[in-house]
């Protein structure tokens, strides 16, 4: 199927991975379908585009990939409601808010992303009574390498 995006133009994304959101992303619950997209020169970051709307469209990322400690316990009504039998078919994405220069760029720690891959069912989590940030500077983190050039970061904010 073609899916619309005013980021990315039309993409095109087969039916079997499209994500049903269970709790939809906070400030947007209208929009439940979304679909990751993988942009080869903004990897390791994805796009989580919404299906209905192609203005809603949020940047994504492993947050394992910076913050390799990083756990979140979800309850039993949780694991019911995506329906997990198997904990390692579940990804986690942190929502990434970028800025004018590198350093500055944040990722939202306590509203991850929890998404079933053997169902394609999802949702936002808002984790209480926890260390993590809402704007975490991970990029302030990465060694130097590591970093997403600035001209990188410009275009991708277009």
């Amino acid at each position: 199927m073609i899916v619309q995006s005013l980021r990315l133009g039309d993409i095109e994304v087969s039916e079997d991975k499209l994500i049903t959101m269970e709790r939809p992303v906070l400030g947007f619950e209208k929009y439940k379908k979304y679909c990751l997209i993988e942009i080869e020169e903004l990897k390791p970051f994805l796009w989580f585009q919404s299906i209905d709307e192609p203005a809603i469209s949020f940047l994504v990322v492993n947050p394992r990939l910076f913050m390799t400690n990083y756990k979140i316990e979800i309850n039993s009504k949780e694991i019911a409601e995506l329906k997990i039998d198997d904990v390692n078919a579940v990804e986690t994405y942190v929502v990434v808010t970028l800025a004018e220069t590198p350093e500055d760029i944040t990722a939202n720690m306590q509203g991850p992303i929890l998404i079933n891959t053997e169902n394609n069912l999802g949702k936002q989590l808002v984790l209480v009574n926890t260390d993590f940030d809402v704007k975490y500077y991970f990029m302030r983190y990465l060694p130097k390498q590591e970093n997403v050039s600035e001209q990188e970061t410009a275009s991708s904010a277009v």
